[in-house]
């Protein structure tokens, strides 16, 4: 560049200024912070601009954030600050549906891609773009195994989230799609392989699991659908936690996977918005539901992208639609496509551990606190199920005075394992003060 303008220095760019007038030194600023560390410090300030005091900076309400634990399928991790700034722009957000795919070629490739890179993170064939949320995707998931098989009833993991099982008896319940629930084992906190075996009849078309499971837990996927396959029903596991699979083993056992993608990228709001894929075997493609964009090329050789595959009854024949599915969450799926670019293999797999490494902390100090975390030889990821001395809304309101969000409580939907029973989940932005002053309160 220098040459370019012909000039052979940066000094000599800076001539016309005197001398004495130069900064000849390194700025006296902070090195190395992270951008998270910036934003934290940024929103310091923001609590109490007139004063630079870093006590009272900590006292301003725009400055605190109260530490929590909750998951249970809504999970908080970093995002990274790219994505925002380019899904605000015009292109992107403003875009409902490619319907004329010669001016929307960036909204469709960016679609492509999102899909190539869940189907390589779940070890599918193809990927939809995209659905609701995890919970209608696994309705989805059932209804579509059902089209596929031509059988007309559906096995449900317990330990599936219970708002996807509410979500799917809603989707299916005037259909004629009977869903049979098979339990857990007590020790492990995964599904009863026996009890499954035997829920598995000649109608059923499929068998829903997910994994990580509702208590954290990994279940087994390949027992599972060698049990599925030999009585001809398909395998459809839901993933409530898209980190998870940084370091778990994709389910390329499964027939069908759907898959809550709101950990990356997407922010947690209150109720949404989320991002569901269903992603799936080749063979099933004419009854996936949602959008699926194709790579194709032009007349003149260019590389070009269309809308493959629309099955809702505005595009075709209402007889022949799978799906009333009226958005693609197109926004949503792009906040996760720019997610996994910015982060890569490497980055989403060390995110993983970082994740694995504060529950793996978290457990233990708990446990340290007199607390009994159930299903402790079953791997898991960042989630696990705790039982304490007290109950766990007397515990979450003595957590709360302390500005922590405990664990969530468990007996609603699982009364059998007590009304202290609560879920707690830990990610990259758990710290470990947070994590010691949990543990604290626990102590009393």
């Amino acid at each position: 560049m220098l040459e370019a303008i012909g000039v052979s220095s940066i000094d000599e760019l800076f001539e016309t200024i005197p001398e004495e007038f130069r900064l000849t030194r390194d700025l006296a600023i902070p090195r190395q912070h992270s951008e998270s560390e910036v934003l934290d410090r940024f929103r310091a300030f923001a609590g109490n601009v007139a004063s630079g005091d870093a006590e009272e900076l900590a006292k301003q309400p725009a400055a605190k954030m109260f530490a929590s634990f909750l998951g249970a399928g809504a999970y908080r991790h970093y995002r990274p600050v790219i994505i925002d700034s380019l899904v605000q722009r015009g292109e992107f957000l403003t875009s409902y549906t490619p319907y004329q795919p010669e001016i929307a070629q960036g909204t469709l490739q960016a679609m492509f891609e999102f899909q190539t890179m869940i189907c390589e993170l779940t070890g599918m064939e193809i990927a939809n773009a995209s659905m609701y949320d995890g919970s209608t995707g696994a309705a989805e998931a059932v209804m579509m195994a059902v089209r596929v098989t031509g059988r007309n009833a559906a096995v449900v993991a317990r330990t599936v989230h219970p708002e996807y099982r509410e979500v799917l008896h809603t989707a299916t319940q005037h259909q004629g799609i009977p869903a049979t629930e098979v339990g857990y084992v007590a020790e492990t906190g995964r599904v009863d392989l026996a009890a499954l075996d035997a829920a598995i009849t000649d109608d059923t078309a499929c068998v829903l699991i997910q994994s990580p499971n509702f208590f954290g837990t990994i279940e087994d996927v390949a027992s599972i659908a060698a049990i599925a396959h030999a009585k001809g029903a398909l395998l459809i596991v839901a993933i409530a936690e898209a980190v998870s699979l940084g370091v778990a083993k994709a389910p390329v056992e499964a027939d069908i996977v759907s898959l809550e993608a709101q950990s990356f990228g997407v922010p947690v709001g209150f109720g949404g918005p989320y991002c569901g894929v269903i992603a799936c075997k080749e063979k099933f493609l004419r009854q996936m539901p949602g959008r699926l964009v194709g790579e194709t090329k032009d007349r003149n050789g260019k590389r070009g992208f269309v809308l493959t595959l629309s099955t809702r009854e505005q595009h075709i024949r209402r007889e022949k639609a799978t799906s009333n599915i009226c958005t693609n969450q197109a926004l949503m799926a792009m906040m996760v496509t720019i997610f996994l670019t910015v982060y890569g293999k490497q980055g989403l797999r060390e995110l993983a551990e970082q994740n694995l490494a504060k529950a793996a902390y978290l457990r233990s100090v708990l446990k340290g606190a007199g607390a009994e975390t159930k299903f402790e030889g079953t791997p898991s990821f960042h989630e696990f199920v705790v039982t304490t001395a007290e109950s766990a809304d007397a515990l979450n309101a003595k957590l709360l005075g302390k500005e922590i969000i405990g664990g969530l409580a468990l007996a609603k939907w699982y009364p059998e394992l007590g009304e202290s029973a609560t879920l707690w989940c830990a990610t990259e932005l758990t710290t470990k003060a947070q994590m010691d002053a949990a543990a604290d309160v626990l102590k009393r």
